[in-house]
C-alpha cells in the first residue's frame, strides 16, 4: 500500500464504507508477506514514497511474477522491475500488464504513473553507455519525472554538450554517465547549479578495469556538487535523482543573492 492507498482507506473509514476493525485488519496484514523466497515489504510505499522496486537478475521469471503481483495486490500502483530479462518479461506479462523497455531491461508491472514533475537530465558521455543511462531515465519516469535525454556529448566533442547548455542550467538532479576515463561527471557538476549523480560504467578498453577508472575518476571530481553511485547502477542513479527533483519541485523555485 502506498501514501495513496491509505488514504483512501482512511476516507473509506471516515465515510463508513469499510469498518474501522477491517481497516485495521488489514493495516496489520500490510507490513510484509512473507512467500517462503522472499518477504515482500508493503509498508515501503508509505515509509518511503515509492514501493519495492523488484531486482530481477538472478530472480527467476516465476519469483518475479509472484513478487510482482503480491505488490500490487498490496494497493500499489506499479511496481518497478530492475535488470529483467526478455524470458522474464515474456512470462510476467502472461499475467500482469506490463511495460517492458528492451535497452534498459527495465519492466513496469501494472498502471504506470502519469505525473511528470520538475526536470531530470540524463547526460552519456557516448552511445555505449546508453543503456546504463536508459535504466536511470526509465526509472525517474516510472517514479513520476519528467526527463530529457542528452546522449553521446562526452568531452572528445565539448561542443555537443554546450549545445544544451540551458537544459543543464535549469535541471532539478542530473544524471551523467560515462565510461573509459569518465571526466563528463566534472565537466557537467562544473556547468550545473543542481546536483549532479555521476554512473560510471563498464564501457572502456583494458585499463578502465571494467569501470573502476570511471569510478575512481568520478569519485575524485574537483566539482563541487557530484556524488558517484556504483559501476553501472542506472537504476540508483535514477531513483536519487528523483528524489532530489521531487523535494525541489515542493519547495518551488529557489531564489539566489548574488554578491
Amino acid at each position: 500500500m502506498d501514501e495513496a492507498g491509505l488514504r483512501r482507506l482512511l476516507e473509506e473509514v471516515a465515510s463508513g464504507a469499510v469498518r474501522p476493525e477491517d481497516a485495521a485488519l488489514r493495516m496489520r496484514m500490510e507490513p510484509f508477506e512473507d512467500m517462503g523466497f522472499a518477504k515482500v515489504d508493503h509498508h515501503r510505499g508509505i515509509r518511503q514514497g515509492v514501493p519495492e522496486v523488484i531486482f530481477g537478475a538472478t530472480k527467476t521469471p516465476e519469483q518475479i511474477a509472484s513478487i510482482a503481483e503480491s505488490i500490487l495486490r498490496g494497493g500499489d500502483g506499479s511496481v518497478i522491475i530492475t535488470r529483467m530479462s526478455r524470458e522474464a518479461a515474456d512470462h510476467v506479462a502472461s499475467r500482469l500488464p506490463l511495460k517492458y523497455d528492451e535497452v534498459s531491461r527495465v519492466g513496469i508491472a501494472g498502471k504506470p504513473t502519469e505525473e511528470r514533475r520538475g526536470k531530470v537530465s540524463v547526460i552519456t558521455a557516448g552511445t555505449s553507455d546508453i543503456p546504463v543511462a536508459e535504466e536511470a531515465a526509465v526509472t525517474a519516469e516510472a517514479l513520476g519525472n519528467s526527463v530529457v535525454r542528452i546522449y553521446d556529448a562526452g568531452v572528445s566533442g565539448l561542443h555537443r554538450l554546450l549545445s544544451h547548455s540551458e537544459d543543464v542550467m535549469s535541471s532539478k538532479a542530473i544524471v551523467a554517465v560515462a565510461g573509459m576515463e569518465g571526466a563528463l561527471a566534472s565537466v557537467v557538476g562544473g556547468l550545473a547549479s543542481c546536483p549532479v549523480i555521476a554512473v560510471p560504467t563498464s564501457v572502456g578498453y583494458g585499463a578502465s578495469f571494467g569501470g573502476v577508472a570511471a569510478l575512481l575518476a568520478m569519485l575524485n571530481s574537483c566539482a563541487s556538487g557530484v556524488s558517484v553511485v556504483n559501476i553501472d547502477n542506472g537504476f540508483g542513479a535514477g531513483y536519487i535523482a528523483s528524489l532530489i527533483n521531487r523535494s525541489a519541485s515542493e519547495r518551488g523555485p529557489a531564489r539566489r543573492t548574488f554578491l
